[in-house]
């Protein structure tokens, strides 16, 4: 599958130097068990009251065919904030992206690390018109109408010919709840995700963002600081995109 991360070895440590010097940020994740989010939450001090409403809403075919070429057509809707479209594909190599692409302002090349891991990805951002992802999730107005006309050129260059936008099946919303804050002892901003799956299942991914130059600073401290809290950096990662496509498709086929 296209979205398949390889593992941190010495083997491949210069390529990923090369995606994050070749990359405009950095995201280090980690995946809480679900046995430990309560206690991680507490160990974190945070405060579910402080945390932003969202509905993650993906566009695909019940068989993934997107996913499976590694582009992801995704919209959002948050509390007390604009909708907001992406179009992202990965794994891509930032040298070989067009420069017309690159010097957009919508555009964004990132390499997420997780624990033994990373892939780094393009994403191409867009504002649709206030309630236009509600009308399209009620059906009231064609998937393309989301996505801008730069968004269209970059999904037509990338996702399988014979799946036009409009052909997409809605796989959500997923209920998250997003939390920004800086914890005591840790200067740095952390974020943390809670998205809430209809089968019952969580996933809680905690995050940061850094400069390139900072990657590995960046990497170390967060380590230490959730090492000392008491987190576990050794479970197994997930990715809360895959897992609410598989969960959605699902319910689909």
């Amino acid at each position: 599958m296209a979205s398949a991360t390889p593992q941190i070895d010495d083997a491949n440590l210069p390529e990923l130097l090369a995606l994050i010097d070749g990359s405009d940020s950095v995201e280090l994740k980690l995946t809480v068990p679900e046995s430990d989010q309560r206690s991680a939450a507490r160990a974190l001090g945070m405060d579910p009251l402080d945390a932003q409403v969202r509905l993650v809403y993906f566009f695909d075919t019940p068989e993934l065919a997107l996913f499976e070429r590694g582009v992801v057509v995704r919209a959002r809707r948050s509390q007390n904030s604009d909708d907001d479209t992406v179009v992202k594909l990965r794994p891509v190599e930032p040298a070989q992206l067009p420069r017309t692409l690159r010097s957009s302002r919508a555009f964004n090349v990132e390499v997420d690390a997780m624990p033994g891991a990373y892939v780094c990805s393009a994403s191409l951002r867009g504002r649709p018109k206030a309630g236009a992802v509600a009308r399209v999730a009620a059906g009231e107005k064609p998937v393309h109408t989301l996505l801008s006309k730069e968004q269209r050129a970059f999904y037509e260059a990338h996702a399988p010919e014979d799946v036009a936008l409009d052909d997409l099946s809605l796989l959500g919303p997923v209920l998250v709840l997003k939390l920004k804050y800086t914890p005591v002892a840790f200067e740095r901003r952390l974020v943390a995700e809670l998205w809430l799956f209809p089968d019952g299942t969580r996933v809680l991914e905690l995050s940061t963002k850094c400069a390139p130059s900072d990657a590995f600073r960046a990497a170390a401290e967060s380590r230490a600081f959730l090492g000392r809290s008491g987190i576990d950096l050794t479970g197994e990662q997930a990715t809360k995109t895959r897992r609410a496509l598989e969960v959605f498709a699902r319910a689909a086929r």
